[in-house]
């Protein structure tokens, strides 16, 4: 996995090693600045793929021949490339738990490891920590919005990439959803998958009902018809003909509040008021909401592209920047804070803890105990140690113990911040007088 990674990274990796300085430990933080536009929070996602690929981290002999070819590595010495190809993660890893939601400044994750071992995973750690985050805190809206409905995944023909469609499959069922369209995804996560046929299978046949009852024959009770690929109130008359077995019916087009009650009519007329309608179709949490506040009886949502994708705010501006420097030389044993004091990219000095209170949070030192002495406000310290000295701890949450540990933490916001717009106020994230004073100090030193 080592090539999955920017060509930066690697440069800067041959210059520690040249300048003798691949033996100094460095601590990076993985956070946001800012919240994408409409959203409140953003729900963490992503570490367990960040897990796999610090454990696994190699550079093979054929990567290395190809970087050695590399102009920009015609004055490294060959020691470098014997160095990476004895790379192994030995570093910490602290991180709080999938399905957490966190705000600006707050860190995903903190990474502390010998200086070349600390740099080069920044790429890929941005990647699947940003994307699954990004997709987590899209369906947890969309969840949100569905009011009880179930709200199923199926945006993989609308990914980004088949890779990045199983990773939004397991990052939406954290976030919520009850399931993904993905196999790969429920195979290698244990997510429960959905989906029965598309409208090829319906215009497949002669006739629309010999579909319907070869579809039935095959799933049983886990038949879903799809009822609009020529009239849809008849295609539900049809259905409903057959009877049981059957799951439900679906919707993937028309006017859903007119469709909809119409469709519920016919299936409840033909004695089968279990029967769930399915509705699909470019859907997002406003459209879910719409439906929804006018009462359109949906019993399911499947939602694609715009989930998949994250449509209406793509991208999510994760950095990964150093806050303490160690490098076993000088005053105070070489241990030296950074920062950044450039103009809306400024960062704090020093490894941080999310000190999480009832109404706000705290962004402390990580060395710091705010919750002593006893009977104090209560207070959680979201980043935990994850990998120390390159092992792993404990195994870590399945997708489905970090789908629960969401829904947990969400149920604790408070109603503004479940908001489908913009809150009108931010989530309260002070900074501690230890951490503030470590920032004054260091930023009247920092030389420039």
């Amino acid at each position: 996995m080592g090539l999955l990674t920017d060509l930066y990274q690697l440069t800067m990796a041959a210059g520690y090693y040249e300048a003798g300085r691949a033996n100094e430990t460095a601590t990076f933080e993985l956070f946001v600045r800012r919240l994408p536009q409409n959203r409140n929070f953003i729900l963490a996602a992503g570490l367990a793929q960040a897990v796999e690929y610090l454990l696994n981290l190699r550079f093979t002999a054929d990567e290395i021949a190809y970087l050695r070819k590399l102009p920009q590595f015609a004055h490294t010495s060959s020691g470098f490339f014997d160095m990476l190809g004895e790379l192994r993660f030995t570093g910490d890893l602290f991180a709080v738990p999938e399905g957490t939601p966190l705000f600006p400044d707050e860190p995903f994750l903190t990474l502390r490891a010998p200086l070349i071992e600390a740099q080069i995973p920044e790429t890929f750690l941005l990647a699947t920590v940003g994307f699954q985050s990004m997709i987590a805190t899209k369906a947890a809206r969309i969840v949100k919005a569905a009011v009880g409905r179930g709200v199923v995944e199926f945006g993989t023909r609308r990914a980004h990439s088949p890779e990045a469609g199983v990773l939004a499959g397991r990052a939406s069922y954290i976030g919520g959803c009850e399931g993904t369209s993905n196999t790969e995804t429920g195979m290698k996560f244990d997510i429960p998958v959905f989906g029965t046929c598309a409208h090829s299978w319906v215009m497949s046949f002669a006739h629309e009902t010999e579909s319907f009852v070869q579809l039935q024959k095959l799933l049983g009770d886990s038949t879903v018809y799809l009822i609009d690929s020529y009239d849809t109130l008849e295609g539900a008359r049809r259905a409903a003909a057959l009877g049981r077995p059957l799951w439900g019916v679906r919707l993937d087009s028309g006017n859903l509040v007119e469709l909809a009650p119409a469709v519920r009519k016919i299936l409840d007329d033909a004695g089968l008021p279990e029967a769930k309608i399915m509705a699909t179709g470019d859907l997002n949490e406003h459209k879910i909401h719409e439906l929804v506040a006018a009462q359109v009886p949906i019993d399911v949502f499947g939602v694609g592209t715009e989930l998949s994708t994250s449509a209406d705010a793509p991208t999510l501006g994760v950095v990964y920047k150093m806050v303490e420097l160690d490098t076993g030389r000088g005053p105070c044993n070489g241990k030296r804070y950074t920062l950044k004091l450039s103009e809306e990219k400024h960062t704090l000095p020093g490894a941080k803890q999310v000190f999480r209170y009832a109404d706000r949070d705290v962004l402390g030192r990580s060395s710091e105990c705010p919750g002593c002495p006893p009977g104090s406000e209560p207070v959680e310290a979201l980043l935990r140690p994850v990998i120390l000295g390159g092992r792993l701890l404990e195994p870590l949450p399945t997708a489905a113990e970090a789908r629960a540990h969401a829904a947990e933490c969400m149920s604790r916001l408070p109603a503004p911040w479940h908001s489908l717009f913009e809150g009108e106020r931010a989530w309260k994230v002070e900074l501690s007088q230890e951490l503030e004073s470590l920032f004054e100090r260091v930023s009247k030193g920092v030389s420039q």
